[in-house]
């Protein structure tokens, strides 16, 4: 086997084990997912700045700039106003921070959005954390 093969198929197995994660994962942890998912093109982005590697570092920052997008429009302000709106200006302060820093090839600015982001993910885990199966059970049958 050639090395681009098993690259390949390494990229197959990696797509479907995510795409199976995502179809059987709660609203709960999809969040989660999503914000593991921009700190981690975050990172990936950084090293793209240490490394002088432009076009990588772009395609990071708008990947992880798409899915704080997608995290801000999901927020839904009827459930509870105050919390949104927090959630919505720190999406929005980090969405500007991410720009300045592909602009910039400012390393510290991503650091700032990985040390805002990680707290909320941590949030987000917990709560899923901490609903038990007798909970899980109690909204099923709603």
């Amino acid at each position: 086997m050639t090395y681009g093969y098993m690259r390949n198929a390494s990229a197959i197995y990696q797509q479907n084990n995510v795409q199976g994660v995502v179809e059987n994962a709660d609203p709960h942890k999809l969040v989660s997912l999503l914000l593991e998912g921009a700190i981690d093109h975050i990172v990936k982005a950084r090293g793209n700045i240490v490394h002088h590697v432009v076009a990588a570092k772009g395609n990071n920052i708008a990947r992880a700039v798409a899915i704080v997008g997608a995290l801000r429009d999901s927020l839904d302000h009827n459930v509870d106003p105050a919390l949104c709106q927090r959630l919505d200006s720190l999406y929005e302060y980090v969405t500007r921070r991410l720009l300045f820093a592909q602009l910039n090839d400012d390393e510290a600015a991503l650091d700032e959005v990985v040390r805002l982001l990680t707290p909320v993910r941590e949030g987000w885990q917990a709560v899923r954390g901490a609903r038990t199966p007798a909970v899980e059970m109690a909204s099923a049958a709603r």
